[in-house]
């Protein structure tokens, strides 16, 4: 274990599809609480903060015993609740765990740190996962990620990428194609919703404009990409669920209670 690695947890009271969701029970425990121990039970974290702009979430945290931080309302994104948290810790490497990741492996979060620990020149990184369903190839809630040969991200898309064009126009659609050829499943990544950073870099990230094709996407990691910088992708075994819908949450709840 390493005091210098500190894994931050935002949680964000309001939600669109699922109001309240940090506070949501899944077999009797609030979710924030179910991705606390996950995150403490990672080898590599030895600092567990949520970090939240809700009275709500910090109660039942701090009740619970774990560490929490109340930040600006105002933030855009978990990164800049994020980089508040921080900007005020000593830490060497701090960890993004999604608070919508109940059931994200301590080894994942373990294997987003180890490349950062094994080389310097490396700032940020995050892991992915294989996709095993088409409806997951093509949901947008499941992000796709493109990775170089030297194991770096290329792309994040909500699309399915690579696009498996000769595939598509052999059979008329990318679903038709998957069905024919479920091959072709292998050809992605699921991008898991976790991210470690140097601290210094993620100061600096958090500054760093929006760019079109984040905005485009709705997705954060891609301005660090568009601003030149590189993100370091693990291939991890074990699976996530981000519980982005009632249906996540009714797998999630089935899962969990099932264990």
């Amino acid at each position: 274990m390493r005091d210098n690695i500190v894994a931050i947890i935002p949680a964000r009271y309001a939600s669109t599809r699922l109001p309240g969701k940090p506070l949501i029970e899944i077999a009797g425990r609030p979710m924030i609480l179910r991705v606390v121990e996950r995150a403490k039970q990672a080898a590599s974290i030895s600092r567990v903060i949520v970090a939240t702009d809700d009275e709500r979430v910090f109660q039942v945290v701090t009740d619970a015993g774990v560490e929490a931080v109340m930040t600006s309302p105002d933030h855009a994104t978990g990164t800049d609740r994020l980089a508040e948290v921080a900007a005020g810790l000593d830490a060497e490497i701090v960890v993004n765990v999604q608070g919508d990741e109940p059931m994200i492996g301590p080894s994942t979060i373990d294997a987003a740190v180890a490349p950062l620990l094994a080389d310097r020149s490396i700032v940020m990184s995050t892991t992915c996962e294989p996709i095993e369903s088409i409806e997951d190839a093509l949901k947008s809630n499941v992000v796709k990620v493109v990775i170089d040969r030297e194991g770096f991200a290329l792309c994040f898309s909500r699309n399915p990428i690579p696009f498996p064009r000769s595939a598509v126009l052999e059979h008329g659609s990318i679903r038709a194609a998957l069905r024919a050829r479920p091959e072709l499943l292998r050809e992605f990544n699921k991008h898991t919703g976790l991210y470690a950073y140097r601290r210094d870099f993620l100061l600096k990230y958090a500054k760093l404009p929006p760019t079109p094709l984040e905005q485009s996407e709705m997705l954060e990691q891609m301005r660090a990409l568009e601003h030149g910088y590189r993100i370091k992708v693990v291939a991890v075994a074990h699976r996530s669920i981000g519980v982005d819908t009632p249906e996540d949450l009714k797998l999630v709840r089935r899962m969990i209670g099932a264990a």
